[in-house]
């Protein structure tokens, strides 16, 4: 035994769906929070590539450190190998967004001119 009111609810929830599809298909605003979204992700990726090089580098020294006896000459040492090594990785994260805003622009600019 169905229920009467069953078929217009399916059919209010259709509406909705559309409704929901239409504004999502405005675009621009979406990929606009979507844009910024990235460039957050962006920029914690680098700060954490950045706090885990410092991280296992003052690890590295500190253990080694340890083992030896002298404290502060290994720690040190090790703090600085991983500052350049957080940096490094920083840097090699950057040209990667940088390549694909460049191949991304190429492509835009291609299609722009092939018309």
């Amino acid at each position: 035994m169905s229920d009467p009111t069953e078929g217009n609810e399916v059919e209010r929830l259709r509406a909705l769906e559309r409704r929901i599809a239409e504004a999502k298909g405005l675009g621009d605003a979406v990929s606009h929070s979507e844009k910024d979204y990235s460039q957050a992700q962006l920029a914690w990726r680098m700060v954490i590539e950045l706090v885990a090089g410092l991280l296992i580098g003052f690890g590295i020294g500190y253990g080694l450190d340890s083992l030896f006896g002298t404290m502060p000459i290994f720690l040190v040492l090790f703090i600085f190998l991983g500052l350049a090594a957080g940096v490094r990785t920083m840097m090699r994260s950057a040209q990667e967004v940088q390549r694909k805003q460049l191949a991304k622009s190429a492509g835009e600019q291609g299609d722009d001119s092939g018309g």
